[in-house]
């Protein structure tokens, strides 16, 4: 059960190598998280994930999900939630694709939008139903600021990260007053490995930054989180820019 301070004893990842999913593990067990499962296509980074928890104390399982085969979801996720409850699901699987090469090869842009949005439909509403019976429990879906507005650099991404943010929300509501809740998070540029010799943009950040925002949105019982915070108010102005003039922006 969580704590008096929103923080849960217990943790599933869905997306087990995701860096900020990680941090965000490596955060909790410091503070009170005990039992962790990893889930994940498997591999060694996922088995080295696991190893790298055990050392902090946690009691640490892998499970094989691949977002990819929403068929399997149903089979896979109640087997966790069968070995006992969990407080606490983070989605935090997605891929950025490649905007210039999946514009010419549609089928890779299909990937983008099947991994980030229908595998997150999905899991979501396999993971929601699950702590909707037991009663109590937090999902976290990692969505993005890209979601907030399309933008010709990266508007496949941005597409599939908007549907999910949008079906996160409506969850979120679906599931108000059963003791179960759902806090999306909307990072901005996120400095890892998956954006490695991308460039930048204004107000980036990491993901320990990421898994200490998602820590306080816990302890406040959010609902949204956006990192860093000034997000919310750039955005806002954004979001009524006209047109003509947005995409002339350099962002």
């Amino acid at each position: 059960m969580k704590d008096a301070f929103g923080l849960p004893q217990s943790l599933l990842v869905l997306g087990g190598t995701s860096e900020i999913a990680l941090a965000t593990a490596r955060r909790l067990i410091a503070r009170r998280t005990r039992t962790v499962w990893l889930a994940g296509r498997p591999s060694p980074a996922l088995e080295s994930a696991a190893a790298h928890l055990r050392q902090l104390g946690a009691d640490v399982h892998t499970v094989a999900f691949d977002a990819l085969d929403p068929e399997s979801h149903e089979t896979v996720l109640d087997k966790v939630f069968a070995e006992g409850e969990i407080d606490m699901v983070l989605l935090a699987f997605g891929i950025l694709g490649d905007q210039a090469h999946d514009e010419r090869e549609p089928v890779n842009a299909v990937r983008v939008a099947q991994t980030n949005y229908t595998g997150a439909v999905s899991a979501g509403l396999v993971s929601a139903r699950a702590l909707q019976t037991q009663g109590h429990g937090t999902l976290v879906v990692l969505s993005s600021v890209a979601g907030e507005r399309a933008r010709r650099s990266d508007f496949i991404y941005g597409s599939s990260k908007a549907g999910l943010d949008v079906f996160a929300q409506g969850l979120g509501d679906a599931l108000y007053g059963t003791g179960a809740h759902v806090m999306v998070v909307r990072p901005g540029f996120v400095h890892s490995k998956m954006t490695a010799g991308r460039e930048a943009t204004p107000l980036s950040t990491t993901p320990e930054a990421v898994a200490t925002a998602i820590e306080l949105g816990l302890r406040r019982g959010s609902e949204t989180v956006w990192v860093p915070g000034l997000l919310r108010v750039l955005m806002s102005a954004l979001r009524h820019v006209p047109r003509a003039v947005f995409r002339r922006l350099p962002i």
